[in-house]
């Protein structure tokens, strides 16, 4: 084994699993080994997957397998991640291409534990819990109790390495969730929700600043739930102003909101602060009551477009998405019917459309009225093409307006604020100058293609 072990790392799924793998590169470094790029000559590749979805599963398990064929035999494939931690030994049976799956619990001494890998040990697969009962019910006794309870991401960031050049970077403020929605499975692997210290993440936000990050994107479970554990129900608010302030960092974006737990005065400090975008990532799910009521959550399409109408009234321009789940048990032709009314009311700029499928583990695998595949599909599409075309129509909307665009790749390309990173859309600058990546440039939206927008620099 060589004096300085080399390793890939692959980091599948959302963003939150990029500040897993970010710290897991961190603490290998700090530990000895040699971060390579992905496709240079390693001894091991390291696989943080994604376990939330059947095509995320799909995926995390086709990387393990082209690592595996890739190498050959001359280096080890290790699996960590969502995937790795919610099935453990029987994934460990059914993936002898993996030569360790390793659960959260690894993290704190991942580098001793790869070398024995490397050495050829074998590493005995855990066996998955429920992460819930880790942590004490009442959240404000959790904080005396969780420094012993792996929670990744949430270390200092002196643990963190960045493996992305972006202008942009997500920064965990909590992990975990409280919420018992009968479709996720997640809390049960990522476990009870802990709130980071904020003292912690503002001297993470100074640290990004100074490594060349222009945005960041604050990412949890659940954003809203901020603090409640900390005995302050309102201390996102009092947080967020604060992290415009670090030198370098110029936008702060907050995701994964829950309406359910949105707040005047959140809304307000959202949409006012400057160097907060104005950017509401609000997770309906659905708009039928009936529907959310089956998925354990709160709301419908009159309190949701009540809170879009308070949004707009802070800040006409505030950008808005969300994510919707079709063909949940029991959804009938009138819930759908009312899912599409309402996403062409709330005119929001990014809709994501997932079709419901059974998650191991969850409350709405025993739910009656399950709709056949072919219909659950035949939903998918149909809510696709009228939330595209809805999209459409909002970014058509934007033009005339003026919008501050962070660069982000060759040729102009960048986001402007009511665009989240990589899932909201694009906005080209056209123009005779060749901007930087990590600039902000002042511009006129003249056009668009499709949701992404065009605009010219404001001189």
């Amino acid at each position: 084994m060589p004096a300085n072990p080399r390793v890939s790392i692959v980091s599948l799924g959302c963003s939150r699993n990029d500040v897993d793998s970010e710290e897991l590169a961190g603490r290998l470094t700090a530990d000895g080994w040699d971060l390579v790029n992905d496709g240079e000559q390693t001894d091991l590749v390291l696989v943080n997957t994604c376990g939330f979805i059947e095509q995320a599963k799909k995926d995390s398990i086709d990387t393990i397998l082209e690592a595996s064929e890739l190498l050959a035999g001359s280096g080890k494939v290790v699996a960590v991640g969502c995937l790795a931690q919610r099935y453990g030994k029987e994934l460990a049976a059914e993936l002898p291409e993996a030569d360790a799956i390793l659960s959260f619990d690894d993290y704190p001494e991942i580098g001793a534990t790869l070398r024995k890998v490397l050495a050829g040990e074998s590493i005995v697969p855990h066996t998955p819990g429920d992460r819930r009962k880790l942590l004490p019910i009442s959240p404000v006794a959790r904080q005396q109790v969780s420094e012993d309870v792996a929670t990744p991401g949430m270390g200092p960031h002196i643990y963190r390495q960045r493996l992305e050049s972006t202008p942009w970077a997500p920064l965990k403020i909590a992990s975990g969730c409280d919420r018992r929605c009968t479709f996720c499975a997640i809390p049960a692997f990522r476990g009870s929700f802990v709130s980071r210290d904020p003292g912690e993440i503002f001297e993470e936000a100074a640290w990004l600043g100074e490594n060349g990050v222009r945005e960041l994107l604050l990412v949890s479970e659940n954003s809203t739930s901020y603090g409640k554990d900390l005995g302050d129900l309102r201390l996102l608010e009092k947080l967020l102003p604060l992290l415009v302030q670090p030198d370098g960092i110029e936008w702060v974006r907050v995701s994964y909101l829950q309406p359910a737990e949105m707040r005047p005065d959140l809304i307000s400090v959202i949409a006012n602060t400057p160097g907060l975008v104005p950017y509401f990532d609000l997770s309906f799910q659905h708009a039928s009551n009936a529907v959310l009521r089956r998925m354990k959550r709160f709301g419908g399409t009159a309190s949701f477009l009540d809170l879009l109408s308070a949004i707009r009234m802070h800040n006409p321009l505030a950008g808005a998405r969300t994510n919707v789940i079709v063909g949940f048990p029991g959804e009938t032709d009138a819930d759908l019917a009312e899912l599409i009314d309402f996403i062409e009311g709330a005119q929001l700029d990014a809709v994501g459309v997932f079709a419901y499928s059974d998650e191991d583990g969850t409350a709405a695998v025993a739910l009656p009225d399950h709709l056949p595949e072919h219909e659950v599909q035949a939903r998918f599409e149909a809510v696709s093409r009228v939330a595209l075309r809805v999209s459409e129509t909002t970014a058509v909307s934007r033009i005339g307006q003026s919008v501050s665009v962070l660069i982000e790749e060759s040729g102009n390309i960048g986001r402007s604020e009511h665009q989240g990173p990589e899932v909201d859309g694009s906005t080209t600058i056209i123009s005779d100058l060749d901007f930087a990546i990590g600039d902000f440039v002042s511009a006129i939206v003249t056009d668009t293609d499709g949701v992404d927008l065009i605009a010219k620099p404001v001189s």
